[in-house]
């Protein structure tokens, strides 16, 4: 077998017009979506995909999830932060949060510009859930019709992590898929 044979599957993995059977791929900016990042207004329809990225539905995120290297799922939603001084922050979920079984719940990575204290948040929750390999595989979601799950897949391509996914569908589409959610708390500030 010659070599370029042997690197052609491990160089696929990372790009996203070689997996075709996962969902949509090859997607350009479109009219309909902001030139850099959404900065209001969350919550509306969103576009059909994320540039530079696949845009997964149920099915094709369970062909994900199959495979000998699970991805980490990455829940975006947004929740009220304690920021007091002398204190350290603190996530204030209102409501119970259920998320997709397994996944990590990354509060308020997805608003078009974040604040340093989320950044660095954001940024070493990935290099500890990606044991500092940028080519995990990483799917982001939140919920149906939510642009800071299309927000935090645009910031972590530009982190320079190669496979990120879209679940566009998020918790809504994988609870009308009749498939379970789970209780989950968001990660800690720390």
């Amino acid at each position: 077998m010659k070599w370029g044979n042997l690197l052609l599957p491990l160089y696929c993995l990372c790009l996203p017009a070689c997996q075709p059977d996962l969902g949509l791929a090859d997607c350009e900016r479109t009219p309909d979506m902001p030139a850099g990042l959404k900065m209001a207004h969350y919550r509306g329809a969103t576009p059909a995909c994320v540039p530079n990225s696949i845009t997964l539905n149920v099915t094709a995120l369970q062909t994900l999830l199959q495979r000998p290297e699970s991805p980490v799922l990455i829940d975006v939603w947004a929740i009220l932060l304690r920021q007091e001084a002398g204190f350290p922050s603190v996530w204030l979920p209102n409501d119970v949060h259920e998320s997709l079984p397994n996944a990590v719940w990354l509060p308020n990575v997805g608003y078009g510009e974040l604040a340093p204290e989320i950044d660095t948040y954001l940024q070493t929750n990935l290099q500890r859930l990606s044991g500092g390999d940028k080519h995990k595989p990483l799917v982001f979601f939140c919920v149906a019709d939510c642009w800071m799950s299309w927000n935090a897949v645009q910031r972590v391509r530009q982190y320079g992590y190669t496979q990120v996914y879209w679940f566009k569908d998020g918790t809504d589409g994988w609870a009308e898929a009749g498939l379970p959610l789970v209780t989950v708390s968001p990660v800690d500030m720390d």
